[in-house]
């Protein structure tokens, strides 16, 4: 009778998100944390190098993006990461709606004259006076952070089907994700937007849901992300110079031609850590968006291949938390954190080196910006408080 009892609490608590595994049994994902070490020192690195010029010209010494990177970022981030580390798993998962309800009336203050920062010509910024942030980097985890609460609630071991399935689950995944988009679209920041609907998308799917939502979903969004490009010239103009139907090396092609010049001056082993020429103002945006340029200049094939292979590490053990995750809040949630890692520093580095069109996205871990950061470590933290209570 007690050992049926015990059997029950444990089952309880499991599906709770409180594992039954004894803290003494738990360890965190060792590859996973190498991983992400490895990434965020050489982040550190690499801004030291591109950073130093653009400090010296902004306020006469050589460490002031280095030290705001650290103070606004990497510090933060760490305090955070290791909060969601602590954090039970139920927590996640009772204050999802909240958090991305939150994060979505903090995109929508952005526009507000006095509170939103305009950069670039688009309003992405919130600044609270005190410290500055951008909501579009949050709401990439605390989207995924609601999908995967949502999803292990409305979907079930086997897919869900016909009017029911409909009303339960495409309907109203396909509302929030056009709300995202206009709101994503208003801020001129279509790159995010690929990486959130890609993750969302991949979620979806991997939740037992039918093929033909997916295909309805990847058909309907598409159309709608295309009609936005092609409504906006600056664009279409990026498109064109991707197919290769604009060459203007001095003009709307000069960022790519200067990338690609970059990446092929490393050669095999670089030009040595600190040697770039090219981030002398050659090429746009080079301790942000462009950053992987520099990688490849000063560290070579050898050195972006390596940069490379510990995303895939990243994404490896963070898939393998997923896989032995205790429930489906946990696999969908571990799964959503991975996969938006991976795309965004595919679509990062891919765009670098010409495989898709520029985008205006940061290398995860690695370019300058303390939001990114930020909630890059809090998913890493969180990852990690899964892989403790995942099945080994």
């Amino acid at each position: 009778m007690k050992t049926t009892k015990k059997s029950q609490a444990m089952a309880y608590r499991a599906r709770q998100g409180k594992y039954s595994k004894p803290l003494s049994s738990q360890r965190l994902d060792r590859g996973l944390f190498v991983a992400v070490i490895f990434l965020v020192i050489l982040g550190v690195l690499v801004l030291a190098s591109v950073s130093a010029f653009f400090s010296q010209e902004k306020v006469g010494r050589t460490t002031y993006y280095l030290f705001h990177q650290l103070t606004h970022g990497l510090i933060p981030g760490i305090i955070l990461a290791f909060i969601a580390f602590k954090l039970p798993l139920s927590f996640f998962k009772k204050w999802a709606l909240w958090l991305v309800l939150i994060n979505l009336l903090l995109m929508i203050l952005v526009f507000i004259p006095g509170l939103g920062i305009v950069a670039g010509g688009a309003p992405r910024w919130l600044n609270l006076h005190f410290f500055s942030f951008q909501p579009s980097e949050f709401l990439k985890l605390t989207f995924i952070l609601y999908l995967s609460a949502w999803l292990a609630t409305r979907t079930k071991k086997k897919p869900v089907k016909n009017q029911k399935g409909i009303n339960n689950t495409l309907l109203p995944f396909f509302i929030i994700t056009v709300v995202i988009i206009f709101l994503l679209a208003k801020q001129s920041d279509v790159s995010t937007l690929v990486v959130i609907i890609f993750t969302a998308l991949l979620m979806y799917f991997l939740a037992n849901t039918p093929l033909w939502h997916i295909v309805f979903m990847i058909t309907a969004i598409g159309g709608i992300i295309w009609t936005m490009i092609r409504l906006t010239p600056y664009r279409m103009e990026r498109i064109r110079v991707f197919l290769g139907l604009i060459k203007d090396p001095m003009g709307l092609s000069y960022q790519i031609e200067q990338a690609l010049i970059t990446i092929g001056s490393g050669g095999i082993f670089g030009l040595g850590l600190g040697l770039s020429s090219q981030k002398f103002g050659f090429i746009p945006q080079t301790m942000s968006d462009s950053i992987f340029t520099i990688i490849a200049e000063e560290m070579g094939l050898i050195g972006s291949l390596g940069l490379i292979f510990l995303f895939l590490i990243f994404f490896w053990r963070g898939f393998k938390i997923s896989k032995t995750s205790q429930d489906k809040f946990s696999r969908l949630f571990a799964i959503g954190i991975s996969s938006w890692i991976i795309i965004q520093a595919f679509v990062n580095i891919g765009a670098m080196i010409g495989i898709l069109p520029l985008t205006g996205i940061p290398l995860p871990f690695i370019s300058y910006g303390g939001s990114h950061l930020v909630v890059e470590l809090i998913g890493v933290g969180i990852l990690l408080n899964i892989s403790k209570r995942s099945k080994k």
